[in-house]
Formats: structure tokens, C-alpha cells, sequence
């Protein structure tokens, strides 16, 4: 299996910065096992290094271990069998330390220095303003909680705050580059897969040698001993305090109620009360806000909907959450069965139209029609829902999408619903230009592909 997959935007990007004159700063960070200090390692390869991975331990005992990481990787004696009682002096044992190229000082999980002491982000901008700032090196923060990271570096009150030069927030990986884990599956094996693991290489990492989806379910996360069958509730220990509330709030949404006003009802709170948790979801990416893609003010709009974004988090909310008893009690063959009868259409149906809608920005690049619109994404009204919506406003173009995942071909039939469904789209009315696109997992019929051939406005894409 190849670790080190897709990445190729970050790894540029981290070059361009070392390659720079002067100094260096960039914080990288994002959600555990999304594979930071992967890219680090890759990034780092052939470059005079110094790599610290800092601890959940006390100051002292962190910063004896910085000491000695870099006495050892800078080969200095002296610093060795010092005794620094101060972050200055070995920074500036670092900083001294002459090497060919530009150095390269990676601080991992630099969050926990941080939360041992509050002052460190502090004591840090000062190492940074009078010592390394004007120096050819480069250093990167790289953190997995997101809230403290942000917290610490990015915001407004960190005293890191302009000093850094660049920031990735690594997300996880598209499925058009999944295959790469997998070269040997095929593409309906690869949906469900990446149905349950999303793009967290780890999570990947364990479904490798598994043949099929529930034998890698049933090893990987119905297990007790597997880190993924309690992983949302470590992710969330270690980000928010209020783990129940936020279990709450995932799990009604997981249950399909969407809307604002049905989650406060089913948590007896009222919206403002729920407002926060949702804000602090969203920005740890396990939630995201979506709106009609024809909505002309999104932030505005009421008719926003809270859609569970992380593939594994709704997996679990869906079928190892409700099913804890019986696995908990030695019943996890019943947990089992639950989800050999339901994966398919109550998950991985859903995130075969993801699948379909990031497909559709690749198809936009290339020449599948004559125009690229700006907008794509799901639209419904209080009656209908249509999976793909795309707009190009400058031409007046609509493209109107339906994605299906089912074991059949799909007929000329779903077509027809979706020209029926089309017509509830009041964007441009009266002078649009009307296309029509069909994703299927398992081909279309004859008579839906002899038409196709006579319809310049429609596309299949099985």
C-alpha cells in the first residue's frame, strides 16, 4: 500500500516557502490521523532537520526532550550535557548550528507546549522576533486539535498573530485519488469503502487487507480493541468539553433531522442554545452548513441544512452508536446483520452523490460541455430534491443532476423525473439553458443510452 499518497498542492507549497529568502513560518494543522506528520516527513526528506514531537507531559519534561532531539540532530556536545533551564538557549543552540542548506525546525503537536503552558505562545513569538526571524530558517507548527491550534496561532489574540508566513489546514483526501490506496478494486468497491473511511489515510491504512467492506467493518470497527470503534468519541474529547451535547447534536443530525428548528425541538433547546455547538462542528470539519445552490445570499438564507461532511463520523453515528448494547453485551453479530441490511441505502447511496458532485468540478475542467459554471450543489424546495445543480450565470447555463446507486441500469424513466423535477427551479426561468447529467454505479438501460446519443444536452456517467 502507498502511504504517502495525493498531497502534491501542500508539499508544493511548504517548498515554495523554504525556498524563500529569509525566514519562514507556517502552521500546519488539522484533525488527528488526516496525516500531518506524514506530509512533514515527506516534505522534510533531504533537508537539515530537526524534528520534535512534543508530549502531553509538563513543560520541564518537554522541554528536556527538546534539548536532547536537538543536541542529538545537530551532533552539539555542549548543548548534550547543558543545563538549559530556559527554551532560548536551545533555540539558540538550533539556530547556531551551521548546515549547507537552510534549516528546517519542525515543532509536532505544538498545541500541548501550548496547553502546559499557557505562556509558551509567547515565549515563542519572543524566540521568533529576536532570534530567528532574520535568519535563513524555516519552522512549522503542526498541530491535530484544531480549536487550540487556531487558538494559539491563528487568531486575532495569539501572539503569533502576523508572524506566521503561510497556513495549511490539511484536509482529507478526495476520492479521485483513492483508487491509489487500492489499485486492485474496482470502482464500487472503492465507493464503499471510502463510504466508511472517508479520505483519513489511517483509517485506510487499516482497511487494506480486509476483502470486502463488512469483513473491514466487523474487524475494524465493531471490534473493542480497535481504536476506530470509540475514535468520535476520543476526536471530541479532546476538542470540546461538553462531549455528551455534541454526541446529542451529531446523532439527531445522523438521524435525518437537518433543519435548525427540528434539532432544537428533538434536544428540548431552543436555537440559540444549539447555535454553538453547530459553529464549533463545522469548524472542526465534521459538519458544514448547505444551502439551495440557487440561494443568492447563503449566510442569509433559512433554508439551511446541517449535513454530517466526515464519511466515518456518520457511519458510526448511524450504525455503531445505536448498536452499543449489543455489542458491548457480546451481541455484535445483531450490529452486524443491522448493517449488512442498511449500508448500502442508508449511507453509501448518500455518499455516492458526494462522490458525484466532486466528480462534476473534474468534468467542469475538461471539455464535457462547451461553458464551465461557478456553482454546484444540491437544491430542493419544501417538495423535491435535485442531487446536482450547477450554474453558469455569465451564459445563463443549468445543468440539472441525478445520481443513483443502485444494483440496476438506470431507465429513461429517471430521466424523465428528473425534466419533471427541473421545471420546480425558478433560477432563470424564462432564458436558461437547460442540461441534464445521470450518474449510475451500474450503467443504463439501452433505450436511456440510444437516446443519449440523440441529446446533445444530456450526459450519462456510469
Amino acid at each position: 500500500m502507498n502511504a504517502f499518497i495525493n498531497r502534491t498542492e501542500e508539499l508544493a507549497f511548504l517548498e515554495k516557502e523554504y525556498q524563500r529568502n529569509g525566514s519562514s513560518l507556517v502552521i500546519l494543522y488539522g484533525r488527528r490521523r488526516v496525516g500531518k506528520t506524514a506530509l512533514a516527513n515527506q516534505f522534510m526528506k533531504n533537508k537539515p532537520t530537526v524534528y520534535f514531537l512534543a508530549t502531553e507531559e509538563n513543560e520541564l519534561q518537554n522541554r528536556i526532550a527538546f534539548q536532547n532531539i536537538v543536541a542529538e540532530q545537530t551532533e552539539n556536545e555542549l548543548l548534550l550535557h547543558a543545563n538549559a533551564d530556559s527554551w532560548d538557549i536551545i533555540f539558540k543552540a538550533w539556530q547556531n548550528h551551521d548546515t549547507d542548506a537552510k534549516k528546517l525546525l519542525i515543532l509536532d503537536e505544538f498545541q500541548y507546549l501550548g496547553k502546559a503552558n499557557r505562556a509558551f505562545p509567547s515565549m515563542f513569538q519572543k524566540i521568533w522576533d529576536t532570534m530567528l526571524k532574520d535568519k535563513p530558517v524555516m519552522v512549522i507548527l503542526c498541530g491535530s486539535l484544531i480549536s487550540m491550534m487556531e487558538r494559539q496561532t491563528l487568531s486575532y489574540t495569539s501572539p503569533l498573530y502576523g508572524r506566521r508566513t503561510g497556513q495549511i489546514k490539511l484536509k482529507q483526501i478526495p476520492f479521485r485519488y483513492y483508487h491509489e490506496f487500492f489499485p486492485e478494486k474496482s470502482r464500487q468497491e472503492l465507493i464503499e469503502y471510502y463510504a466508511v473511511t472517508g479520505g483519513v489515510p489511517k483509517y485506510i491504512e487499516l482497511f487494506y487487507d480486509a476483502p470486502d467492506i463488512y469483513t473491514a467493518i466487523e474487524r475494524n470497527v465493531l471490534s473493542q480493541s480497535s481504536f476506530l470503534y470509540d475514535e468520535p468519541n476520543f476526536l471530541l474529547r479532546r476538542e470540546v468539553s461538553e462531549v455528551g451535547s455534541y454526541f446529542s447534536v451529531i446523532k439527531t443530525i445522523a438521524s435525518g433531522n437537518q433543519k435548525l428548528s427540528k434539532i432544537a425541538a428533538i434536544l428540548e433547546l431552543k436555537q440559540t442554545g444549539i447555535t454553538k455547538y453547530l459553529k464549533t462542528l463545522i469548524q472542526l470539519d465534521i459538519l458544514e452548513r448547505e444551502v439551495p445552490v440557487t440561494e443568492e445570499n447563503p449566510e442569509k438564507s433559512k433554508k439551511g441544512l446541517y449535513k454530517i461532511k466526515d464519511n466515518f463520523m456518520i457511519f458510526w453515528f448511524k450504525f455503531i452508536f445505536p448498536n452499543l448494547s449489543y455489542i458491548e453485551s457480546g451481541h455484535g453479530s445483531l450490529a452486524m446483520k443491522r448493517i449488512r441490511a442498511n449500508l448500502v441505502d442508508a449511507h453509501i447511496a448518500y455518499v455516492y452523490e458526494d462522490i458525484c458532485r466532486e466528480k462534476m468540478w473534474e468534468l467542469n475542467a475538461g471539455d464535457t460541455w462547451d461553458f464551465h459554471f461557478d456553482k454546484a450543489g444540491r437544491w430542493w424546495n419544501n417538495h423535491t430534491e435535485i442531487d446536482i445543480v450547477a450554474l453558469d450565470p455569465e451564459n445563463a447555463n443549468i445543468i440539472f443532476g441525478e445520481c443513483k446507486y443502485r444494483a440496476n441500469a438506470v431507465g429513461i424513466d429517471v430521466f424523465r423525473e428528473l425534466e419533471q423535477k427541473a421545471r420546480q427551479v425558478d433560477w432563470n426561468r424564462e432564458t436558461r439553458n437547460n442540461h441534464f447529467i445521470l450518474f449510475s454505479i451500474n450503467g443504463f438501460t439501452d433505450e436511456l443510452t440510444a437516446l443519449s446519443r440523440t441529446r446533445n444536452d444530456l450526459v450519462l456517467m456510469s
